[in-house]
């Protein structure tokens, strides 16, 4: 695991790119997301057998790389959980904000695995 940390307070190190490793941190930070990692784990090894290519393993590894990105940082993790409870909100206005504040804090945390 690397040990990244400008963003305040961590709840664990920044996780290397490798299954193994990802299973690790999120059993860590979110043990309640570990069989849906695994379900999509499956399904992206299974596409990447049927159309011969690394692509969809590349893809699970950035998308669960950014999940525990945002859960093992307090700071992303409360304004990805505000934006989402109010995705639905009544107001349009509302609603269009959180979807921008969402769409903001997945790519912050897209940002950081990449770097």
């Amino acid at each position: 695991m690397s040990t990244q940390s400008d963003h305040g307070h961590e709840l664990i190190p920044r996780p290397e790119h490798t299954p193994d490793a990802l299973r690790a941190a999120l059993a860590a930070v979110d043990p309640g997301r570990l069989e849906e990692m695994q379900a999509q784990k499956d399904e992206a090894f299974a596409l990447a057998v049927e159309w011969q290519s690394l692509s969809p393993v590349q893809s699970w590894v950035l998308a669960w790389a950014r999940n525990i990105e945002i859960a093992r940082r307090p700071d992303l993790s409360v304004r990805y959980a505000r934006a989402q409870s109010r995705l639905e909100h009544e107001d349009p206005v509302t609603a269009e904000e959180a979807l921008r504040e969402l769409t903001s804090v997945l790519d912050e945390a897209m940002k950081a695995v990449r770097e």
